[in-house]
């Protein structure tokens, strides 16, 4: 009787040993192939992790549709390009407009953290100190203006808005290289060119056009998530980062990582030197 009890006794040991605590889902941050998504990517997985929730990235081919189905919880992005996604016809171009536009449109069970009023990666136009000076003006509603014979170039791959205010320019000329576009618009080759208000450097003879006016629609940095799947805490770390992400920082990080640094570690590198929950 006593050996009975005893193999008893191990039985429910070894049942109890085996029965320990599931371990937390590791939350997956969705991420494209392009390097500004892949960047945000891991940081807001870092946010996640400096929370005390486990995550990682997983790179998809469209992270949104991911979303969607349930094969990642969270997408960063920025405001303007999902408001294009969600809502095709939508006209805000402000900040504030765009963000509320965007959340409007959102599917069903997918919400949206803060977003970065600080930090933005918008398509912007550049021209020379000659052109700036000639038109007057450093802003791109000046553009308005001077849209008879406006000439434009982009790198293949960037966004180029097809309306600038009531000016609608020309197809922008593709040039293959940056260097090869600000060669053109050195040379006269082209009016002004797009870039982007997160690229890590620009030429010191060339003028981004500021856009006081919202002339071009905001690209603000947001997180998307599945309503259910996360938890109070987890969303405030996500929204930690829009008081924290400046563009200045963006394109920093940016450009680490066009210079071959780990995205990764880029993200966690910029999260130590800024601590949430500060």
């Amino acid at each position: 009787m006593a050996l009975q009890r005893l193999a008893a006794l191990l039985v429910v040991l070894v049942v109890a040993g085996c029965g320990g605590s599931t371990p937390e889902k590791s939350l997956a941050v969705g991420a494209g192939s392009d390097a500004p998504t892949t960047l945000l990517a891991h940081l807001y997985a870092a946010a996640l992790r400096s929370y005390g929730s486990a995550a990682h990235v997983e790179r998809g081919a469209d992270p949104l549709a991911e979303l969607d189905t349930g094969a990642v919880e969270v997408v960063p992005g920025l405001t303007g390009r999902l408001l294009t996604r969600f809502d095709p016809d939508a006209t805000a171009r402000a900040p504030e407009q765009v963000y509320r536009s965007m959340i409007s449109a959102l599917p069903e069970g997918i919400g949206a953290g803060d977003y970065t009023q600080s930090a933005e990666d918008k398509p912007a136009l550049v021209v020379t100190e000659a052109t700036a000076q000639k038109w007057g003006a450093r802003d791109v509603a000046t553009v308005v203006r001077h849209c008879p014979g406006l000439t434009v170039g982009k790198v293949p791959g960037d966004p180029a808005p097809a309306v600038i205010a009531t000016c609608r320019p020309p197809a922008a000329t593709e040039f293959p290289t940056a260097a090869a576009l600000v060669a053109a618009l050195r040379s006269s080759r082209v009016t002004a060119a797009w870039t982007s208000t997160a690229v890590p450097e620009t030429p010191d003879d060339v003028v981004v056009l500021s856009d006081k006016t919202s002339v071009i629609r905001a690209e603000n940095v947001v997180p998307l998530y599945r309503r259910n799947e996360l938890d109070e805490r987890q969303v405030l770390a996500l929204n930690e980062i829009a008081g924290e992400l400046d563009t200045g920082s963006l394109a920093d990080m940016l450009g680490k990582v066009a210079s071959g640094s780990d995205p990764g570690a880029v993200a966690d590198d910029w999260l130590s030197a800024h601590p949430l929950g500060h």
